[in-house]
Order: C-alpha cells, then structure tokens, then sequence
C-alpha cells in the first residue's frame, strides 16, 4: 500500500468534495488525479474508484442543502430513481461502445451555458415559477433521464448540467438548483458505485479514505454556500464552466 499516495489522493478528494457541494464538478478534480496518482491501474478501476467518494461527497451536500433549503419532495423522488435506472444504463452501455464522441459536444453546449450565463447578470439569482406543476414534473423527470445517462456514460460536468437545468427549465435560483442538484447527483453516483462494484473495478483501499476526506469537504463547502448564496454560487459556477471548457479544450487538442 502506497500511504503517500493516499494522502494526495485524499488531499485532491477533501478539495473535490468543496467544490463538488457548492456546484458540483468534484469528479473535474477528482478523476485527473488518480489518473496521474495511480497510473499502472486500468482507467475503468479508477474512475470506479472516483464513484465512492463522490457518492459520499453528494450525499453530504444533499442532507447539508435539504435542512435549510426547500425541496420539492413529491418529483424529486421519481426523478431520482429514474436517473439512477439511466446512469446503471449509461454505465453499460460505456462498458459495450466508445463514448470519444461526448467530449466535443460537451464542450460546445458548457460554451454556451458559460456565455449565457455571464451576459444575464438575473440568471439563478431569483426563485420563480415559470412552469406548471405539470410541466415540472415532465421537466424534472426527462432531465432525470437525460443527465443520468450522460453520469452513466460520461460524467465530467454532471452536476453543472443539473444545476443549469434546475434553474432554466424548473425556475430555480442557484441555491435551490444546488441542494436538488445533490439529491439526483447522489442517486446517479449510488448506481455508478454499484455498477462498478459488480463489475469488481474498485480499489477499495483508496475509495474509502477518498470517501472520509470528500465528506469533510462537501460539510465546508455546502455550509460555505449556504450562508454565502446566490451570487458567491453564480460566480463558483461561472469559474467551475470555465475550468471545464479549458480542461475538454485541452484534451482535444494537445
């Protein structure tokens, strides 16, 4: 067992978990870090690796965010199962075809988001109603699908994506969008766990401390958040897309 490596994987984990609850994007942090830790592993047994300790990370956040924030308990539940069924079936389908197609379309579509978001100075700011209840139960359910496949199957940005949908199809502020963000995030990351369990890619003598350091980090960082709100999460989140689209540029074209 390499303890010096632990301890930086545990490091880059506690910093992961911060991140991670105030906007999600932990696994930006998280995953080229073991990649460059633990490089005689095989890649699938490290991003397995990456599914416990963020599973805990957005499982902090989720109960942090939901003693002070309300959220909406009669869709949110449906939504959360039917993104973890997507992200098992996004898993599988990533173990049977490539997925090199996604990094260029995630890229153009966080471009975008990066854009919109910086010119509308009210995005996220304000809680409003734009939908029927109706409509936001289709809404919620179909990002449900949607996002949790692309967990399954890809993963980088999972969290920005839910957040941005929240606020831009269901109407939701940053915070609001933050805490239902954690909720489904942890769902899609308990049937990567398990998918990755059953297929035996887990170090678990990593996972586990990973875990206790990206709890640590999700307490601070949705606490911070919190007491922080709108602005201090639009400005996180801002920085986070930015990182994101600098990280795909990066690894398209060097």
């Amino acid at each position: 067992m390499d303890y010096s490596a632990v301890l930086v994987l545990c490091g880059f984990s506690f910093l992961a978990g911060f991140v991670d609850a105030i906007i999600g994007g932990g696994g930006l942090i998280q995953t080229p870090a073991m990649l460059f830790t633990l490089p005689r592993y095989p890649v699938p047994t490290l991003i397995g690796t990456t599914k416990i300790p963020s599973m805990f990370s957005s499982l902090m956040g989720a109960f942090q965010y939901s003693r002070r924030v309300a959220v909406v308990g009669r869709f949110i539940g449906p939504m959360m199962a039917i993104a973890f069924g997507a992200s098992w079936f996004g898993s599988w389908v990533l173990s049977r075809v490539p997925n090199s197609f996604m990094k260029p379309l995630a890229l153009v579509i966080l471009i975008g988001v990066f854009i919109y978001t910086l010119i509308k100075k009210d995005f996220g700011q304000v809680s409003h109603r734009v939908v029927t209840a109706s409509q936001q139960q289709k809404r919620m359910w179909f990002m449900g699908a949607g996002i949790g496949f692309y967990d399954g199957f890809f993963g980088p940005g999972t969290g920005s994506f839910l957040v941005l949908g929240f606020i831009a199809l269901i109407g939701f502020d940053f915070l609001k969008a933050s805490a239902h963000a954690k909720l489904v995030n942890a769902s899609t990351n308990l049937a990567s766990t398990l998918f990755f369990i059953n297929e035996g890619k887990i170090l678990y003598a990593f996972a586990f401390p990973m875990a206790i350091a990206s709890l640590s980090g999700a307490f601070l960082g949705a606490r911070l958040a919190i007491l922080k709100g709108n602005r201090f999460i639009r400005v996180f989140f801002l920085f986070l897309i930015a990182a994101t689209i600098l990280r795909f540029a990066w690894d398209l074209l060097r």
